[in-house]
């Protein structure tokens, strides 16, 4: 940590006691090797066949750059809604994959809920988020450490939990954004980078909202519970809860935003109504942009036909590349990358697999078990996760 921000005099004036006592959460628990492994084992495989994922202006040539070298660049989005965040992790894995895991990928700041307990990590992975994925818990004091470092770009979904839970009625409705985003951008001097995520929200279609209902489900850990067609379905067979359709994500790169450039006050003197302000009007411009965006690559959500086509071409996968086989899919990965700490050796996925995968973790069957499987699955997910002390 002390070689992070001792060279650089920009990071000791904001450096403050607080946030010098929080750095640890930049590498606690966090280790490049499993998002790695992630991206070569699942998601790009689940990507390539599953959600056919597009960056629509991420080319290589176009991607954006710092304005502010000592600073990271602050993503962000539209939250698809009602559905496992399936989409953030496509994000993030394409971003990973056209930077190759260098400074210009990006770390996202998630809703605490995600990793308090076991039931809301994939598959039940412990850390998943942290240790996998490298995400950090999305609370003021940890945002304001986030720019403190350079490693990475950070990723944050400004609508928050209100933009979780929207429900389908609401699909591309941008919620009310946060003003932290706006405060962290002015502080520092550095640019919001805006994307739209297209067909994010038939991942889960036709899921509606209940504020009590979601206030039973916040008791449990979850911070929302979709209400629609395939609700009844999670309690009978638990695989489902994780599950998504294959709607086929495209990611849209909008236009640079600069809030320094948005006021004539120095930062110490703005009042959150000029945090307000300046949000409102970025709203505007990521809700015409997002509109815009889904005009264009909306109208077909799945492409039936392009996905059918990459099933057959990758059918000595299956039944990897399905919902339905994605606990497997995890459970290997799980046991051979976390457990047993194996970076070498390749995933054995052919077929016949299935039985082998299922007889060296046991606990995965309790998926296809109708609903008796949630025993064993809800005595495990329901706990909140003890995180280990960190090394500070």
């Amino acid at each position: 940590m002390e070689n992070r921000v001792a060279s650089n005099p920009s990071y000791q004036e904001t450096l403050t006691p607080e946030i010098k006592a929080n750095m640890y959460i930049l590498d606690h628990l966090f280790d490049i090797r499993y998002g790695k492994a992630l991206s070569k084992d699942v998601l790009s495989l689940i990507d390539k066949v599953y959600f056919r994922s597009e960056m629509v202006g991420f080319e290589e040539q176009e991607y954006p750059q710092r304005n502010n070298p000592d600073r990271p660049l602050i993503f962000a989005s539209n939250h698809s809604g009602m559905a496992f965040p399936w989409d953030a992790m496509i994000f993030i894995n394409r971003i990973h994959e056209l930077t190759n895991y260098g400074k210009d990928a990006i770390r996202a700041l998630t809703a605490p809920m995600l990793s308090a307990s076991v039931l809301m990590n994939p598959y039940q992975i412990k850390h998943f988020w942290k240790k996998v994925g490298g995400a950090v818990d999305a609370t003021t004091l940890n945002f304001e450490t986030i720019m403190h470092q350079n490693d990475f770009n950070v990723m944050i979904y400004p609508e928050g939990v209100p933009g979780i839970g929207k429900g389908f009625n609401r699909r591309y409705q941008l919620q009310r954004l946060s003003t932290s985003m706006v405060r962290m951008s002015i502080k520092y001097k550095t640019d919001i980078i805006p994307f739209a995520v297209v067909n994010g929200e038939y991942i889960n279609p036709y899921t509606y909202s209940s504020n009590w209902v979601n206030k039973i489900a916040n008791m449990l850990g979850i911070p929302f519970l979709p209400l629609g067609l395939i609700t009844p379905f999670i309690i009978l067979f638990p695989w489902i809860f994780y599950m998504a359709f294959p709607a086929k994500l495209t990611f849209v790169l909008g236009k640079r935003i600069k809030p320094y450039e948005m006021t004539d006050k120095p930062f110490e003197e703005m009042t959150y109504d000029d945090f307000r302000a300046i949000a409102d009007k970025i709203h505007v411009q990521m809700q015409a942009e997002l509109t815009a965006a889904e005009q264009k690559y909306g109208k077909k959500p799945y492409r039936w036909g392009e996905h059918f086509k990459m099933l057959f071409k990758y059918f000595k996968y299956f039944p990897y590349t399905v919902p339905i086989g994605w606990p497997l899919l995890f459970a290997e990965f799980e046991r051979v990358r976390i457990k047993k700490q194996d970076f070498s050796s390749p995933l054995r996925l052919g077929w016949g697999s299935v039985f082998r995968i299922i007889f060296q973790n046991p606990l995965v069957l309790a998926y296809y078990i109708p609903i008796l499987g949630w025993i064993p699955l809800g005595i495990r997910g329901f706990r909140k996760i003890k995180e280990p002390k960190p090394n500070q």
